[in-house]
């Protein structure tokens, strides 16, 4: 299944950037386009379980997800159910002199239906997930 790598460059502190990525309670208020539906169903700590409607490209996705936060170093979601069960996406943000490196690790997997779908489409992961980050960094920066 998909596993690709990602870099960006972001024109602010990595707090306020690691804020705007990892406040997965606003996902849904600031970039709906991609995340319709988000309802926290527990949080401990650093640790979140998370019910997510995420759109990535054309396909639309109903996950149960474990975000784990170190704030301000590393983000990580583990898909615990749903459409991309066992998927993982690492968000890793390296303070820079003027900014902050965020290098992403996805690791997607799909099962069913939604397998069949990924093999036999035209999908472009990486470029999808790519629109999602391009539209974080946007809000990063203003």
């Amino acid at each position: 299944m998909p596993k690709f790598s990602l870099e960006k460059i972001v024109n602010n502190n990595r707090n306020d950037v690691f804020e705007i990525f990892s406040n997965f309670e606003n996902y849904q208020r600031i970039i709906p386009q991609h995340y319709p539906s988000v309802r926290i169903r527990s949080m401990r700590g650093d640790v979140s379980v998370v019910e997510e409607h995420l759109i990535l490209g054309n396909m639309e996705l109903l996950i149960m997800a474990k975000h784990i936060s170190q704030k301000p170093i590393l983000h990580e979601m583990i898909v615990i159910g749903g459409d991309a069960k066992g998927s993982r996406i690492k968000q890793e943000f390296i303070e820079l002199e003027n900014g902050t490196k965020i290098l992403v690790d996805v690791d997607l997997k799909f099962k069913g239906k939604m397998k069949i779908s990924v093999m036999f489409g035209k999908n472009n992961f990486k470029q999808d997930y790519d629109d999602v980050l391009n539209d974080f960094v946007k809000l990063a920066e203003n």
